[in-house]
């Protein structure tokens, strides 16, 4: 607790003499912008059945492997076991303060902490623990647990949670149940909300000293499930514990349906399909409308044993394309970068293998009022840029910008020639068919590639870039390779995407992303390597503003800025979610603004 302490007396010594932020009444949730969507006396999610049966078990399949059960260090962040603390099948074992309601842009409501008091400056926040919260092994969840939380994340934790203490003034025990943090002048107004969603571990049940270590011994959460199972880099199979502290709390109701989820890893997609046909897998996601199809033609699902259906959502689609590693000095021009973004021939793609049944990403926020698409820069966006003259071009400040359009030959020479126009102002030119960088070297690069489905996109990619003489080549790797290679950043080009979702309230996971100091710092998300004052400051702008205006023209300049930038080639996108399974699950009737959300399933009573 030693780190903990001296920001307590540090945070005590600066504070003395400064008045105390007046705290608004204790509040069962709370939301980024206005109030909480739902009322104080709410019984449940509006995406849940609160009543759906309890029992039996279901089978996820994933593919990779895992060595490591602790989500919270660097060491095999990209190979921890799914499910201890995951986006899409639930916080299994560790839960943070307060939970998120998926049909909201950013509303938190009571979990852990029962309820929040937030000054209205959002220089405070002190939540008051549930007293009935419990571990897995029985004992309390106690302020000492917040305290020890903060303590061993900001001294042997991965990032984010690695940084948040530098934002923190003082953490301090205030009752038997409660603890408040005060931020300090690096705060924004959206911290209070994540220190919310930072998930919490137990005091007793982790070794500080140790912490970074990975492990494969089943960690105790508070969370509605234990880990009963491990085959390293195949299963984990967790049970649900029968003594769950959470279970009859309204924002838990609906969720957690089963007695036991096990988790199945296949080294590739296609060993993942197959199980799926043969009964192994319970659903199965795909983005490829055309792939999905053809994927479905066997026997159970013409029995009816399988089912398909599409979501519809609420928020901007996942933005997914090339992306290059702007650390190296052949991607550092952007110049180089926008002739390269000219050369995915997505109108072919689009016919060819599609089906025509994609749309053309263009916007990190398509779809949306938060999108630079259609909206020109207003006085707000414009004062934020002024600083950085000439760093958005007119196209993309005015909201008409869009990638080339070709004639979907495959070979449209008008977008070729524009490209390599570009390319040769940069000091580039072809000899004997090679493309020569301004040193004279031939310019070309590999792309890194998990599977068939992506290596079918980077040939054709590839065979674009080689009409006008940039050599390509293609690697194939296993999933867990991959991922030990962008955890260090050791790649030319790969296929990857802006976040594991998008969302209408981003906020602070946008450092992480195109921070700059996230790209200097290993295992980040900000693969592209994003170094730019101009994107930090807009970020920084966005997690400050107090109003929907302001707080729309922030993400609008992010977006401008990014889509200026070139640090990534977008490809593609379908709005509606897809997945397939077995008929013995059944679902919700209503699907919330974030999509479909699997710990809300359920399996029939036979």
């Amino acid at each position: 607790m030693g780190r903990v302490f001296v920001w307590l007396i540090a945070g005590t010594s600066l504070l003395t003499f400064a008045p105390r932020p007046a705290m608004s009444e204790p509040r069962y949730a709370i939301a980024m912008q206005g109030e909480p969507a739902l009322p104080a006396d709410y019984k449940h999610f509006d995406y849940v059945n609160p009543d759906a049966p309890k029992g039996g078990s279901i089978t996820y399949c994933v593919v990779g492997s895992f060595d490591n059960l602790n989500p919270f260090i660097l060491k095999s962040l990209r190979t921890t076991a799914r499910g201890m603390m995951d986006l899409n099948y639930g916080n299994l074992v560790f839960e943070p303060l307060m939970q998120r309601n998926y049909d909201e842009p950013f509303g938190l409501y009571g979990l852990i902490a029962e309820t929040a008091d937030m000054d209205p400056e959002r220089k405070s926040i002190e939540f008051h623990l549930n007293p009935n919260a419990r571990w897995s092994d029985g004992q309390p969840v106690t302020p000492e647990d917040v305290l020890f939380t903060y303590d061993v994340f900001t001294e042997k934790g991965r990032p984010p949670y690695s940084d948040r203490m530098s934002m923190i003034a003082k953490l301090e025990k205030t009752g038997d149940h409660s603890v408040k943090f005060t931020f300090n002048d690096k705060a924004d107004r959206e911290f209070p909300l994540i220190i919310a969603l930072t998930p919490i571990i137990p005091k007793h049940a982790f070794d500080k000293e140790t912490f970074d270590r990975t492990t494969l011994k089943p960690l105790i959460g508070s969370g509605p499930y234990t880990v009963a199972q491990i085959s390293p880099g195949q299963r984990i199979v967790f049970k649900r514990n029968p003594d769950y502290w959470a279970r009859d709390l309204p924002v838990k109701r609906g969720f957690d349906n089963y007695d036991q989820i096990t988790i199945e890893y296949f080294l590739n997609a296609n060993a993942k399909l197959e199980a799926f046909k043969k009964g192994l897998c319970a659903v199965n996601d795909d983005t490829d409308p055309v792939r999905r199809e053809r994927d479905l033609d066997f026997p159970a699902f013409h029995k009816g044993e399988v089912i398909a259906e599409t979501f519809d959502t609420g928020i901007p689609p996942v933005v997914t394309g090339f992306l290059f590693n702007t650390r190296l000095p052949k991607f550092a021009d952007p110049v180089v970068r926008r002739a390269l973004g000219m050369l995915y021939d997505f109108e072919w793609a689009n016919k060819n293998l599609f089906g025509g049944k994609y749309s053309r990403t263009m916007s990190y926020w398509q779809n949306s009022e938060l999108s630079a698409l259609g909206h020109p820069a207003d006085d707000r966006e414009k004062a934020l840029l002024a600083p950085y003259p000439g760093r958005v071009p007119p196209d993309v400040m005015d909201g008409t910008w869009h990638p080339p359009v070709t004639d979907g030959s495959g070979q449209d020479r008008k977008v070729l020639k524009a490209a390599f126009d570009l390319l040769k102002g940069a000091g580039y030119r072809i000899e004997n068919g090679s493309m020569l960088d301004p040193e004279g070297k031939p310019f070309g690069f590999e792309i890194l590639t998990a599977s068939q489905d992506e290596e079918r996109l980077a040939s054709i990619y590839q065979r674009t870039l080689e009409k006008i003489g940039i050599a390509v080549t293609i690697r194939g790797l296993e999933a867990d390779q991959i991922q030990a290679r962008k955890q260090r950043y050791d790649f030319e080009a790969l296929i990857g995407s802006s976040g594991f979702s998008n969302s209408l309230s981003p906020g602070i996971e946008q450092l992480g992303r195109w921070g700059s100091v996230a790209a200097r710092t290993e295992g980040s998300f900000n693969l592209a390597g994003v170094a730019d004052p101009a994107v930090d400051a807009a970020i920084e702008a966005m997690l400050q503003a107090r109003t929907k205006e302001n707080y729309v023209a922030a993400v609008r300049v992010l977006d401008r800025l990014l889509i200026s930038g070139n640090y990534m080639v977008p490809m593609q996108y379908n709005t509606q979610q897809w997945v397939a399974y077995w008929n013995y699950l059944e679902h919700p009737k209503k699907t919330p603004i974030f999509g479909y959300q699997l710990p809300t399933w359920w399996r029939k009573v036979n």
